[in-house]
């Protein structure tokens, strides 16, 4: 390929690589919103967080940009660049399986944690703050990280809607050359490449979160508080 060409794959890298991190913050943002909320002790907030996920893991990714794009603006008056439709649109679809992955960690974690929490009289948001996050988000790594790649991989359907991403420029660059082996070759190894490097990003926030998991107390923990967190097994720090 030319240097020309080499160019327009590269800003579709670089594309790509924003329409993931503006899709992933949307779509984690989703995920602990929903994802606690499908915990709540109120059964109209459990319906609702539930309905939200069932319907954006109901519908098809595509179709939901097709909506966010075309329908959207329509309807509300709101239009939206690609870059903006897709991000939405991604973030709110995979936001929705990520609130299934919180929800499960948050319920995996034992129930004597909670209750030691209650019987240090702390309140839901401290509870969840001190006690359940600390230990559920290092077992949501490895099926975010999945998700993660999931999420990659669907950027590519932004293409449909004319955004210049790295399968939309490779497209572009295949009908130039009449090249279609070459090329699709190129955007799989390239594909790979980012996907490589995001499981090795993830594995090491892993191993970090998970290092944290029962450290000490920070500076400031009175030596009464930190007996009644042992007494009552409540793992994490202490407010």
């Amino acid at each position: 390929m030319t240097t020309g060409l080499w160019e327009l794959v590269l800003k579709g890298v670089w594309t790509t690589v924003q329409l993931l991190v503006f899709s992933a913050l949307v779509a984690t943002a989703v995920s602990f919103v929903v994802g606690v909320a499908r915990t709540h002790r109120l059964w109209i907030v459990r319906f609702l967080a539930g309905f939200y996920t069932e319907v954006f893991r109901g519908t098809s990714a595509l179709i939901m940009i097709f909506w966010v794009y075309f329908v959207l603006p329509l309807a509300f008056g709101w239009q939206l660049v690609p870059m903006w439709a897709g991000t939405l649109a991604l973030g709110l679809t995979y936001g929705a399986y990520g609130s299934e992955i919180v929800r499960g960690a948050l319920n995996a974690v034992d129930p004597a944690q909670k209750e030691g929490g209650i019987a240090l009289s702390f309140t839901p948001w401290q509870r969840m703050k001190l006690i359940l996050l600390p230990q559920a988000v290092p077992e949501m790594i490895p099926s975010f990280s999945n998700l993660l790649i999931e999420l990659l991989k669907g950027t590519a359907l932004v293409s449909i809607i004319g955004m210049g991403d790295l399968a939309f420029s490779g497209n572009l660059v295949r009908l130039a050359l009449q090249e279609s082996q070459e090329i699709y070759t190129y955007l799989l190894v390239i594909y790979f490449v980012i996907a490589f490097a995001l499981t090795r990003l993830m594995r090491g926030l892993e191993k970090r979160l998970k290092s944290g998991v029962g450290k000490e107390p920070e500076r400031g923990v009175t030596a009464r508080e930190l007996k009644r967190a042992e007494t009552t097994g409540v793992g994490g720090g202490v407010a």
